[in-house]
């Protein structure tokens, strides 16, 4: 892998830089909190996304940028002989190959899974082996010997076997239940196979009594067969003759009721021949009779008509005496029509001034309103703004100078006092602002005399208008009243009117004697007129009698026939109830037999059903045996072969761990040889992997510290080459991160030095330091510093392979510094 080109935009401290990458060795220098591991992980956010970069996503977006500000690094570099150009951002991510425009890859997911199929690492092997960090050149050194081991194994990834070796044991652990559970389930065959005997037994023996009950069932259909026609014709000869006998009893009843009907009609025709005799004898009396009652029927009418004539009497009087009092009560209500407009002109005036006087009162009460609100709302935003400053100067003074940057993390070290000075001057002004706008709060507690005096002005106009609009009430109700009385006096006139027309039209001549008079001889007459009524409705009635009882005369003549005729055929029937008897029992007999057959017959074939269901059951039986064998079978075949690789993984991670020393030791021996020009030819890791140097094959038993350093380093280019060759990828670069930190002045140039000789085997070596003293032995050098007055970092090259340009803005805490 070569880097060629690296454009940061708004990323962390970075705004708008751009570096061009060279090969050779190159540097990145400038103070803590500057920036320079920035570049580092801009370039592993680019090919691996969130999970390269610390924090969280929206930490990465610069703080002088706004909040909708892009955030984008392009990454350029060359793969495999194909040149790739990475462009990712917060949301988005796209990937183009060999200069083409068009992306083969455009989403986040998409972009991250090529490119590490590309390199064929994940993000930590691809950290473990491009990237040494700081104090990672020794880190073998501090640590024991088991720990050498894991340390190995995990970065060189034979960790993943164990993980596989891991699932392996989980499946087996998992089939051995299974395995248990089967066979404590699973049935004895010595049960399977007595059941099969016992059910095949069953359903012989069902068989055989089925066709046992069916023979017996086919006999008891064949007498029933025999015996029914002789039934049926009993059973209709047996009807036939209870239905003539039923009809026998019907015509018999029906000729009884025609005599009596016959003398019931013959006594009433003589009833109504003494009746017409009755009337001849009371007819002169009758026309007395009628002839009072035409006199009673006129009295009745005059005398209702009389007290008509008082009723609508007295109503007159009464309706006189109403529309009297009426025009007395018009004649002393006076219609106040004037006062009532003055009043309504008056109460607009006043509606008027009230309106124009709302307008002065709500738009004062806005103005205090917006004010309070206004102070109330600067108040408690200083109060919230001086408890968060607060918060934050108490905690940096408690840390003290190791107290981290607020932007950037890192320890703000000789600018402590200086952050610290400015937050205290933040406090101060703040102290300032609040005390002003909490006596603004307490002034504007109470409403202005402006507003108040609107609002005295206000109610009184409200009373005058409250009172005015009572007095027009009372007005208007008068009004109202004259107006009422008016059309009632109109009624009442309208109704006496009427009156006295149906007074005039009551007709005259009652006499109350002669009423008293006639009701007296009408009731004596009354009796006998009521009895010439009845028997004149009983004689009408004779014709109607004389059809009816030729009617029943003829009638019961036909009955008397019909009952003769029906005897006379009674006494010719042959039926026998004593034979019917017989035969019925015989046929009962029959039909008994016929049901004991069938329900035999059911039975015994539910017994056969009920034998082949349990044969069914024991052949499932059978089945799920060999089943659960055929199971068992499987699963012991795959229970060894989850064995077989346990064992096999043990083996190949016993077996790589036998190859590792050697193999480390032949890469870190190579390496050393090249940055010695062959004076040490020999590294080895014993057993607890401590380095060894040898020397003309002899090991040196003390050596020293740039010895140290040296194979501290040849070993972890050992290491990284491992990763880089089980990736498939060549081993072109390298990138140290930091890695000065602990050695002195000496040691430094020693490193430099036996970096500048790698020059043949990486082609480009970026060191990453804050020593300046390390310049000299670089091919070139970018600085990194950080600008408090814009708050970003600035790169300059020393060379004219980088060209950068930085338009950031600014931030309130950027003269603190800033850490990675």
């Amino acid at each position: 892998m070569k880097l060629n080109q690296l454009q940061l935009t708004n990323f962390r401290l970075h705004s708008d830089t751009r570096i061009e990458f060279d090969t050779g060795l190159t540097g990145i220098i400038g103070p803590n909190g500057s920036g320079k591991t920035t570049i580092l992980e801009a370039i592993a956010w680019a090919l691996y996304g969130m999970p390269a970069v610390r924090g969280k996503r929206q930490d990465i977006r610069s703080l002088g940028a706004s909040g909708r500000a892009s955030v984008k690094v392009e990454l350029d570099f060359d793969l495999a002989g194909h040149r790739h150009r990475v462009v990712r951002t917060l949301s988005s991510a796209e990937l183009y190959l060999d200069g083409s425009t068009s992306p083969i890859a455009n989403s986040t997911s998409s972009v991250t899974d090529l490119l590490r199929r590309r390199l064929g690492m994940s993000q930590q092997e691809f950290f473990n082996t491009y990237f040494t960090g700081q104090k990672e050149l020794g880190i073998m050194a501090a640590m024991g010997p088991a720990e050498r081991a894991q340390f190995l194994s995990r970065v060189l990834g034979y960790e993943k076997l164990r993980g596989a070796q891991s699932l392996v044991r989980e499946r087996r652990s998992v089939i051995r239940g299974e395995l248990t559970g089967l066979q404590a389930g699973m049935p004895e065959s010595d049960v399977v196979a007595k059941l099969l005997a016992e059910t095949e037994s069953r359903l012989k023996d069902a068989q055989s009594r089925a066709k046992t009950a069916l023979t017996r069932l086919k006999k008891a259909h064949e007498a029933r067969a025999e015996i029914e026609p002789r039934w049926k014709t009993a059973q209709q000869e047996r009807e036939a003759l209870q239905q003539l006998l039923a009809e026998l009893r019907v015509r018999e009843s029906e000729e009884a009721s025609l005599a009596r009907d016959t003398e019931r009609l013959i006594k009433e025709l003589e009833e109504i021949v003494a009746a017409r005799k009755e009337i001849e004898e009371i007819s002169a009396e009758l026309n007395i009779h009628s002839d009072l009652a035409a006199q009673l029927h006129l009295m009745e009418r005059l005398f209702q008509e009389e007290g008509r004539r008082k009723e609508l009497g007295r109503t007159r009087r009464t309706a006189e005496q109403e529309l009297e009092r009426l025009r007395e009560r018009r004649a002393s209500i006076q219609a106040p029509e004037d006062l009532l407009h003055e009043a309504e002109a008056l109460g607009e005036r006043l509606r008027s001034e009230l309106a124009g006087l709302s307008e002065q009162q709500e738009a004062a009460r806005t103005d205090w309103v917006r004010d309070t609100q206004e102070a109330m709302t600067k108040r408690d935003a200083l109060r919230a703004q001086y408890s968060e400053i607060k918060e934050q100067r108490d905690r940096l003074a408690d840390l003290g100078p190791e107290s981290p940057c607020p932007i950037c993390t890192r320890p703000l070290a000789d600018h402590f006092r200086e952050v610290l000075d400015d937050l205290d001057g933040k406090l101060t002004a703040i102290e300032v602002d609040g005390k002003y706008y909490r006596n603004r709060v307490e002034q504007l507690e109470e409403p202005p005399a402006t507003l108040r005096q609107l609002d005295a002005r206000a109610a009184e106009l409200q009373q005058e208008i409250e009172r005015q609009n009572k007095g027009m009430s009372d007005a208007r109700l008068r009004v109202q009243e004259h107006t009422q009385i008016g059309r009632d006096i109109d009624d009442r006139e309208k109704r006496l009117a009427a009156i006295v027309a149906q007074l005039e039209g009551i007709p005259t001549g009652y006499h109350e004697t002669r009423h008293a008079q006639l009701r007296q001889q009408h009731a004596q007459l009354a009796p006998m007129a009521e009895r010439s009524v009845r028997l004149g409705a009983l004689t009408e009635r004779e014709p109607k009698v004389r059809k009816e009882a030729e009617r029943v005369q003829k009638d019961l003549a036909r009955a008397r026939r019909q009952v003769t005729s029906l005897k006379q055929r009674q006494g010719e029937s042959h039926f026998s109830e004593e034979s019917f008897a017989k035969l019925e029992e015989s046929h009962d007999a029959s039909s008994a037999e016929l049901r004991t057959s069938e329900l035999a017959a059911l039975s015994a074939e539910k017994e056969l059903e009920a034998a082949r269901v349990a044969r069914a059951t024991a052949d499932a039986g059978r089945e799920e045996l060999e089943r659960a064998q055929e199971r068992l079978r499987v699963l012991t075949i795959d229970r060894r072969l989850h064995d077989e690789l346990d064992h096999a993984f043990t083996d190949i991670r016993s077996e790589l761990n036998a190859h590792l020393r050697p193999e480390l030791s032949e890469l870190a021996s190579g390496f050393l040889a090249e940055l010695t020009d062959g004076r040490y030819t020999d590294l080895e890791l014993d057993e607890d992997y401590n380095i060894i140097v040898k020397e003309d094959d002899i090991p040196k038993p003390v050596i020293s510290g740039g010895e140290e350093d040296l194979a501290n380093l040849v070993l972890r280019l050992a290491i990284s080459q491992m990763i880089a060759e089980r990736a498939g990828q060549s081993f072109s670069l390298l990138i140290l991160d930091e890695v000065f930190g602990s050695l002195d002045e000496a040691r430094r140039h020693n490193v430099v030095e036996l970096l500048r000789r790698l020059h043949d085997r990486f082609e480009q070596v970026v060191v990453i330091t804050h020593i300046e003293s390390v310049r000299e032995g670089l091919d070139r050098v970018l600085t990194v510093r950080y600008d408090q007055e814009t708050g970003t970092s600035r790169v300059e090259a020393e060379s004219p392979t980088l060209l950068e340009t930085d338009n950031a803005a600014s931030d309130e805490y950027a003269e603190a510094g800033a850490a990675d």
